[in-house]
């Protein structure tokens, strides 16, 4: 039998309240304090929250209450993403002949999805009427969105084609086909994306900038892993596409394209298509900035990732934290950390708080390389700012913290004594005339 425990359930119960609950899940919304609720349903938080018998007694309990509080018990349940309780309510709903509301239906269509159970949402659908539910334009944009938003298309491609020429009240084409072509973008399957795409346009909708950015995106992320010489012809084409249609690429475009070309290492394409998105009007963001100068500092090209950074600056753009955390994780794992240090400064003087994971990284950093001098200011540094630090002080310590030699160091320090003359000789490398010399005596012999 199964239990709830009251432990389990009063937290989570009393942040789960919606404002308005006319309003499909798929919309936010804000949330309505305890004491603010209808008696009605600060009785059934009440009932799920304390009660301690079976199942069986809780919904015993739980028939008291009308339809629309029981609904509302189910969606807080698929919320948990407890899907026994939920089935079991829902198994009651259906017993009882309740009226399930299609905010429920989307919302337990969505959990059973995310839970891997796909079918279990998929036969819901097809017995709605069972739960005196209508598979009205609502519910069936519902299971198409839960279904595409973890990559069915082609289950949800079947809802659709079965019920888009049935004339449904409520359903709206232009959204169904966004979902769709998100749930093809998942799976990165550019020949379907692109059916999508031209069904849209047979159909009289010209596809917006979401549509064109979905369908780049999963253009890019393909190209990425097949054909990475591809990527920016092809996306080029795309955006010529757009603006056919008169719809200008954003710097969501832009930068799609520079996120695949930066995991592809792509350097000299990700900082032309820097310099494409100034001469074609398109202003770069901080995002566009930071992929750049990502993929020149893991490719060892500091300089030119300083500069980037710099100019990112003098455009007066405020960059997130995460922009300058990302950076300066980069820099220290390649062992740059004087470069890691002024990108530090730059932080500084952009005026941005949120200092303590940057010491976090640095501190542990220059000490375990031996500089504890500098490790051991960075600590009175934030100290002084009243920056709380997570590291220990022990690693300020040289008897307790262990100093490592990074690779590029010993290779430095190698480099000098393979090339000594004394220790071993250097080969210069053999002529044309030389080589056919060794040829011939070899065939002579």
């Amino acid at each position: 039998m199964h239990c709830f425990w009251k432990s389990r359930w009063t937290g989570f119960l009393l942040q789960n309240i919606k404002t308005n609950k006319s309003k499909p899940p798929l919309y936010s919304t804000k949330q309505q304090p305890l004491n603010q609720l209808p008696l009605e349903l600060q009785e059934v938080c009440k009932v799920i929250s304390s009660w301690i018998g079976g199942l069986d007694d809780l919904e015993l309990r739980l028939n008291q209450f009308k339809d629309e509080d029981f609904n509302h018990v189910i969606r807080v349940l698929a919320e948990k993403k407890d899907h026994t309780g939920m089935r079991i309510l829902i198994s009651d709903i259906r017993k009882e002949g309740r009226v399930m509301d299609p905010q429920t239906f989307a919302l337990v269509a969505e959990t059973l999805v995310k839970l891997g159970r796909e079918d279990e949402a998929l036969g819901m659908f097809k017995n709605l009427e069972k739960f005196k539910c209508r598979q009205d334009g609502f519910a069936v944009t519902a299971i198409i969105s839960a279904l595409c938003a973890k990559g069915h298309a082609k289950k949800a491609q079947g809802v659709f084609s079965h019920h888009k020429d049935n004339k449904i009240s409520g359903l709206e084409p232009c959204v169904v086909y966004r979902c769709l072509l998100y749930g093809w973008s998942v799976q990165e399957n550019v020949k379907e994306a692109r059916k999508v795409i031209q069904e849209m346009k047979g159909g009289g909708l010209v596809p917006d900038l979401f549509c064109y950015n979905t369908f780049l995106k999963c253009l890019c992320e393909r190209n990425l892993k097949r054909n990475p010489s591809g990527l920016v012809p092809e996306a080029l084409n795309v955006m010529m596409e757009m603006r056919s249609y008169r719809i200008e690429p954003n710097s969501v475009s832009y930068n799609t394209l520079l996120s695949c070309l930066g995991r592809a290492r792509r350097v000299k394409e990700s900082y032309r298509m820097l310099e494409t998105m100034k001469t074609t009007g398109c202003a770069p963001d901080w995002v566009s900035y930071f992929l750049v100068a990502k993929v020149m500092y893991l490719t060892c090209r500091f300089g030119k990732g300083n500069e980037i950074v710099d100019e990112m600056i003098g455009q007066g753009l405020l960059p997130d934290r995460k922009f300058y955390y990302n950076l300066i994780g980069i820099l220290c794992g390649v062992e740059r950390v004087s470069y890691a240090l002024e990108l530090f400064e730059r932080m500084k003087t952009s005026s941005l708080s949120g200092y303590g994971p940057v010491y976090d990284i640095l501190i542990p950093k220059l000490c375990k390389g031996g500089d504890f001098e500098k490790g051991r200011e960075l600590w009175e540094e934030a100290t002084a700012m009243g920056v709380s630090v997570s590291c220990s002080s022990a690693v300020l310590d040289p008897s307790i913290t262990e100093v490592f030699k990074s690779r590029r160091k010993v290779e430095e320090e190698v480099k000098p004594e393979k090339s000594s003359r004394n220790e071993i000789p250097r080969l210069e490398p053999k002529t044309r005339r030389e080589r056919g010399k060794v040829k011939k005596k070899i065939r002579g012999n």
